[in-house]
């Protein structure tokens, strides 16, 4: 289908925000689903007789198999039309709902959820290109945050509609409450999504991705395994294995002609030094996301219902600041927002650190409240000023690799910090002493990424002049 620009820019003049709102709620549905299933875990361990680290595939499968289509993103872009792309993440979705809510075993419920991660797979990425098709640079910030807004109030909501749905419900309602919704949606992205780009025909590198994917398989389960006892050589196994497959990729990159992604993006210092803390920023929310509800369970002795709800006023903000941190991007340029949101990150990780055991269940909610508005302000931006400061021809690829990168530190966070939280056997301390003194060394990892961060945005700064 062809659109002339006068059309496109027409299009796009009178009907930006509802595209995008659009877009943003189908993603807002499958991050949704994907947060509200972390509450029906011993439900399920019960009803399919299963054990934790098989259930636990529900969710890391799910961001697996979003990271894995993130990485075809840029190529989706160039060969398929927006419509095409939004209609084929609304059927996976609703083909994954009924299957979950249908699921006689465990393994057809799996299967479900890797099908329905295929909508935000789709939709996440769509979402931010369609942002860079039809929005001014001078707007960018403002308009990705609106659509964050939508996107990043989903993990608030998500254990609360999960919890709510298993204790008056069935785990099954998740999946059939959702299912008109995207009905609705899937109607009304129909009508108003259009094409602003002209679409070309690419052959796809299937050896690339099949390199690539391996290698992200490869090391998310190298690091799944990182702490148990006696896995040390397989671990390193894992991780030789990982970075060969990586460094095949590059290789492959330099004398490959078909579509992916051009890891030439990485030359471009704007990109690397907003990519970096980007990633890093990701792996440290989603690692304190897990951490803090365990450590005031297991140290201040709070109750599970307590440990999730000391996040929900963090979380809750982390979506509502969005639309502003992005006006402060686009009206103040990218120091205040950058600077002083790693600083909010940054100062309450070396309180927690410092005072270890001292905290109450209320010093710690305040404390991750700041971290989350600093992060929230911090992480946004970082993507959107690194977008608006390359070349339009590269942007589709960098958010695939931003998308990409996103998704594998969020999986990494989670297990890493796990690992080190439990690290510390210390003989002559109790278990509540050995669990402080190995939050603290995660603590102090967590504070070391942002006082980088610090300098990787310096250089960032430098580079875009």
């Amino acid at each position: 289908m062809n659109f002339t620009a006068n059309e496109q820019n027409d299009h796009a003049k009178k009907h930006p925000f509802l595209v995008i709102t659009v877009v943003a709620f189908m993603t807002f549905m499958g991050v949704l689903t994907e947060t509200s299933m972390n509450v029906t875990f011993p439900t399920l361990m019960k009803q399919f007789n299963i054990s934790l680290p098989t259930v636990q595939w529900v969710t890391t499968g799910y961001l697996l198999m979003v990271a894995l289509l993130t990485i075809t993103s840029a190529f989706l872009k160039r060969r398929f039309t927006n419509k095409q792309l939004f209609v084929s993440a609304a059927l996976l979705f609703i083909t994954g709902d009924i299957m979950c809510g249908l699921a006689p075993t465990y393994w057809m419920l799996l299967v479900g959820r890797l099908i329905q991660a295929g909508c935000v797979g789709l939709t996440g990425p769509l979402m931010n290109n369609i942002i860079l098709d039809i929005v001014p640079p001078h707007k960018l910030g403002t308009y990705m945050g609106m659509a964050n807004l939508i996107v990043l109030v989903a993990p608030a909501l998500g254990p609360t509609f999960g919890g709510a749905v298993v204790s008056f419900a069935s785990w099954r309602m998740i999946f059939w409450i959702t299912v008109p919704v995207t009905v609705i949606l899937l109607v009304l992205g129909i009508f108003i999504i259009k094409q602003y780009t002209p679409t070309e025909r690419y052959e796809f590198d299937w050896l690339r991705f099949g390199v690539l994917a391996m290698g992200m398989i490869t090391l998310l389960l190298g690091f799944n395994i990182m702490g148990q006892p006696g896995v040390l050589v397989r671990f390193l196994c894992y991780m030789v294995v990982s970075l060969a497959l990586f460094a095949t990729f590059g290789w492959l990159s330099k004398h490959s002609h078909k579509a992916l992604f051009k890891l030439s993006v990485f030359k471009r210092p704007v990109f690397l030094f907003s990519f970096l803390p980007y990633i890093f920023l990701q792996y440290s929310n989603i690692g304190l996301n897990f951490m803090l509800p365990s450590y005031v369970q297991m140290v201040n002795g709070a109750t599970a219902f307590i440990g999730g709800l000391i996040l929900l006023p963090g979380s809750v903000l982390n979506g509502l600041g969005q639309p502003i941190y992005g006006w402060m991007l686009d009206r103040f340029g990218g120091k205040l927002p950058l600077y002083l949101g790693n600083s909010l990150f940054l100062v309450p990780i070396v309180i927690m650190m410092v005072m270890g055991q001292q905290m109450s269940v209320l010093v710690v909610t305040i404390l991750y409240t700041v971290f989350a508005t600093g992060r929230s302000m911090a992480f946004g931006n970082s993507m959107a000023y690194g977008l608006k400061h390359l070349p339009r021809n590269e942007q589709q690829d960098a958010n695939a690799i931003y998308g990409t990168g996103n998704m594998l530190a969020g999986s990494l966070g989670t297990t890493v910090i796990a690992t080190m939280m439990t690290s510390i056997h210390i003989t002559n301390f109790s278990r509540v002493q050995n669990i402080v003194a190995g939050s603290r060394l995660a603590f102090g990892m967590l504070a070391l990424l942002g006082v980088i961060n610090f300098f990787l945005f310096r250089r960032l700064f430098k580079s875009s002049k």
